[in-house]
Order: structure tokens, then sequence, then C-alpha cells
């Protein structure tokens, strides 16, 4: 890269706590595409902050060369604002108005300057947006979540950046806006650097910075390339520490054996001159030597096992901690032929709107299927899941479920006592199972030893998430039918991985709300639905390039 976009050099950040985030951070970055990964709390919307000014640095500095734009997680905008104003276009279009009208003040003619296209161009970028039939004078409040993040990017491209920065742009948009905005990002050229848990957009980057106790290290290709080489890299790193484990457990056999080898021939020696009469003066001699010899040989054996160990050390600090969840749960085994659930034409309302058509919304679930619900923002996907639960009560039409446990987990993931502890929830879900058995049920879902006696308030989102699934998958009964709504939403990738093994253990039915498609994949699922415009109906996967 011949030239550098963003130069960082000696970055020292804490928080007020005086808790560290980084310490003499350095790195640059060039143009293209650069996806930014490292687990939850490591510090990469924090990054993204630093570089955009939002945070000043303890030490260091950070260098922005050209314009900058910048799409935080959470958008600070006002409910009342206008399209055009979070667009920053609403002295440009009013200045074009009030000129269309007649008015020729030259106040008018300065605020345009030289953008007279300014409408054509902002239409323009709406539209590949999917947002191409918002009014301008239309109000943030009125628009769906997926619509103001998309909106948030619109006004960020119209500043033409040289320097684009976008924290998990995806959250909250649908499968189709999620694509629109892959095709945006893949013709845009300049410099972004991207936090996401999105694995379909990070394989649209050109290179992955990993952030890794407090280094970050490049690697070109995108993300499926760069998962193969963390797997090549983790192979050889388990296949050193079995190596070195080995060489240390040797190295104290051999220490431990020359120890009892010279107390044998101090003790065979000790015997022998007496027998012999030998002189005190000599004997003296003799036996100093055969204790110098001794201490001789276990310094050698001693230092050997100590650079064994030097070297298990060094092993392990190159292997990564990728905790995995592996867990057996015979008890959610759902007949193939069973029905667990049977809705007809069911209909619901929200406010003054009818959700669902006017002849309502059909579904049978059988046996152990695996069901995608897709959909566009607002289309009603939760609102079908607390219908199943039961949450709600549907306006017509009839739901008929079958014996067992249903369990439901919301976005929110409230199920669980946030004051009580993981293992006290647990026992609230499973009375019966013995104390062992629920902790050994906590270990599989990596909450060993301290970590299952913490409040269930104080967990990360992968943690807590993780919590629910044990309470859920371990309760008595064991749930027959899964609800999960957008589960990954705010996880890092790691946890992703580890609900979707989670979930490949569970033998009952699942019924997930997602827009993330390499997830529904990993997940095994088999059946496709889609809520459009108020009528469930079969499909099939969407295109995931």
């Amino acid at each position: 890269m011949s030239h550098s976009f963003i130069v960082c050099s000696n970055l020292t950040f804490s928080w007020p706590d005086d808790t560290p985030v980084f310490q003499d951070l350095s790195f640059t970055l060039g143009g293209g595409r650069t996806g930014l990964v490292a687990p939850n709390g490591a510090g990469k919307s924090t990054l993204l902050k630093l570089i955009a000014g939002e945070h000043r640095p303890a030490a260091g500095s950070i260098t922005v060369n050209g314009v900058l734009g910048y799409l935080p997680q959470s958008l600070p905008l006002a409910a009342g604002l206008t399209v055009a104003e979070v667009l920053e276009i609403a002295p440009l279009i009013a200045a074009l108005h009030a000129i269309e009208a007649g008015d020729a003040d030259e106040k008018h003619f300065t605020t345009i300057g030289s953008d007279w296209d300014i409408e054509e161009r902002t239409r323009a970028q709406l539209d590949r947006l999917g947002l191409g039939d918002l009014a301008f004078d239309r109000r943030l409040d009125t628009l769906s979540g997926g619509q103001v993040v998309s909106l948030g990017l619109a006004a960020q491209l119209l500043k033409q950046p040289d320097v684009l920065l976008l924290d998990e742009p995806t959250n909250n948009l649908d499968l189709d806006a999620r694509h629109r905005l892959y095709d945006v990002l893949e013709q845009w050229n300049g410099c972004l650097l991207l936090v996401s848990h999105d694995r379909a957009l990070l394989d649209r980057m050109e290179r992955i910075a990993e952030l890794d106790r407090g280094e970050m290290r490049f690697h070109g290709g995108n993300f499926t390339s760069y998962e193969a080489t963390v797997r090549a890299a983790q192979e050889v790193a388990e296949k050193n520490v079995r190596s070195a484990e080995q060489d240390l457990r040797r190295e104290k056999r051999e220490l431990q054996e020359a120890r009892e080898r010279a107390a044998r021939r101090a003790g065979n020696a000790s015997r022998n001159l007496k027998s012999a009469g030998l002189p005190k003066i000599f004997a003296g001699t003799m036996k100093r030597n055969a204790q110098e010899s001794a201490g001789r040989a276990n310094e050698m054996h001693s230092g050997r096992v100590d650079d064994a160990r030097a070297r298990l050390d060094e092993a392990e600090r190159a292997l990564r901690d990728e905790q995995r969840i592996t867990v057996e749960l015979p008890a959610t085994n759902v007949p193939a032929g069973r029905t667990l659930l049977t809705a007809e034409r069911v209909r619901v309302r929200h406010g003054e709107r009818s959700l669902f058509a006017a002849d309502g919304v059909d579904l049978t679930i059988r046996g152990p299927e695996r069901i995608a619900l897709l959909g566009a923002n607002g289309a009603g996907k939760s609102t079908l899941l607390r219908l199943i639960d039961g949450g709600l009560e549907p306006e017509s039409g009839r739901i008929a479920r079958a014996e067992g446990r249903i369990a439901y987990l919301s976005q929110r993931l409230d199920l669980l006592d946030l004051d009580r502890t993981v293992a006290e929830n647990l026992a609230a879900f499973a009375p019966q199972a013995p104390d062992a058995q629920r902790m050994n049920l906590l270990a599989r879902f990596l909450f060993r030893g301290p970590r299952a006696h913490l409040p269930v308030g104080v967990l990360s989102g992968g943690e807590r998430l993780r919590a629910t699934l044990a309470c859920v998958l371990g309760a008595e009964p064991a749930p027959q039918l899964l609800l999960l709504d957008e589960p990954t939403n705010n996880l890092d990738l790691v946890s992703v991985g580890q609900l979707e093994s989670a979930l490949n253990a569970y033998r009952g039915a699942l019924l997930v709300v997602s827009h993330d498609e390499r997830f529904l994949t990993a997940i095994n699922v088999g059946r496709w639905l889609r809520l459009a415009e108020g009528r469930l109906v079969e499909t099939g996967p969407p295109d995931a390039g």
C-alpha cells in the first residue's frame, strides 16, 4: 500500500477507572476493505471512536488522511429529525426550493455552491440502499431500525469520504437490506475499516485485522481465508503444546531418576567407606566429591526441566483460548412423526393495523424440524413467535400445541433472574436434578468453578446467552420446541460458534428468526419460511453469495 489513510502510533487508552484498553498500539492502514475482528470487550468500537476523534488517547497519536465518515453502532439521532436533516442536506434542499419558487436571494446561491445536483445524487444513494421511496421531510420516528441504519450509512457516503469507519452496520438489517449494503461496500473505493460479526459481510473484505492481546495483526484475504489460517495455526500450536508437555514430563522423570540414583550412590558409598576403614579425612573428601557430582547432575536436570517448562509456556501462549460447548442432550429428543404445533387462519392486530392477511397464517411443525423464519423488519416475525409460545393470543384462528415445553428466547434474553447466580437459575429450571448433574451441565456450557456462581446480571451478552441456553436446554421437562428471535445479534464470533455447538446438540424442533445466513446454515436449517405481506410461504434458502 503506497498511501496510508490511518496511522496509529503508540496509542495508549484507559477507561476513567484506569482499566487499560490499549498500550502502545501501533499500525497503519491503507486503501481497500478491512474487517476488524476480536472478542467482545477487546476494544474494537473504542478504537473506531478514537480514530473518529470521539475519544482522546492518553498517549500516542492517530492521523487520518482525507475526509472521514463514521457510522457508530448506536446512532445518536433525535426522533424528531427529518430524513433531509439526517442526511445533512436540509439547508441545500431549502435553498433549491426557494430559488425554484422565484427567490433569487444571494444567500441561497451561496448555500448551494456547486451542489445543484444534490437531490439527484441523494436519491441515487438512497435507491442503492433501498430507501428510494423516503420523502425528505419524513420524520425519523416513523422509520424502522433497519431504515435508520441504512439512512445513517447514506449520510456518511454522501460526504464522499476517503476513510469510512463502520461499526456493526448490518445490525437490525433484514436480508434484503444486508445484500444491498454488501453491494454498496463492494463498489466503494477508499479506506474502509469495518467492525462486524456478520461473516457474510466479512467475506467481502480484502483483509482481516485481528485485535489480539493489545496487538493488531493483519491477514490477507477474506474471513474464510482468515479462519483457515487461524485453524492451521491452532493445529500447529496444539501439536507444539502436546510435544512440550511430553518433553516436560520426560525431563521431570529424568530429574527424579537422577535424584534417586544419587541417593542410592550416596547410601552405598557411605556403607562402603565404613566397611573399608579409611581415614576420616579421605572419607570426607570422597563424600564431598560425591555430593558435588550429585549436585551438578541435579542442577543440569533441573535446568532442563525449567527449559522444558519455558517451552511449554511459550507454546501455550501461541494457543488460542477457543472454548467450545460440547454437550449431549438426549432428553430433548422428539420423534420424527410427532406434530408439535398446528396454527390455522391465525390473525392478530398490531395497534390499528391487522398484521396478517385476511385469511390468516397457517403453520404446522412436526418432529425435530429446523425452520428459519425470514422476512423484512416489521413483517410480524417476532409476533408470530409470541403467538406460538402462547405469550400472545390471536384475534382469530386456532393454535393447537402438543403437550411438552415450548421455550422462547426473545431478543431481550429475559428468562433468567438477574439477581440469582447461574447455578441458582438452573436449579429453578431443573429442581429435581442432582446438584452434581447441574454443575456438570454448567461446566459443559463453560461455566466452571466460580463462574457458575456469578449473578446473571453481571454477565456479558454472550455469557448470558450461554446461561439461558443451559437453563432452557437442561430444564425439566426438556423443551420439545425452541423458538429463537435473532439469537446472534450483538454476539462476538466466538460466542456465535458456541451457540451453534449448543443448538447442534439439541434434538428437538427449532424455529429461528435470523438474518444471519451463515448461522442458519451452520445449525442445519432444513425448512425455510418467509413472512411477507401478511402471508407465510414456504421458500428456499437465500442466495448467500
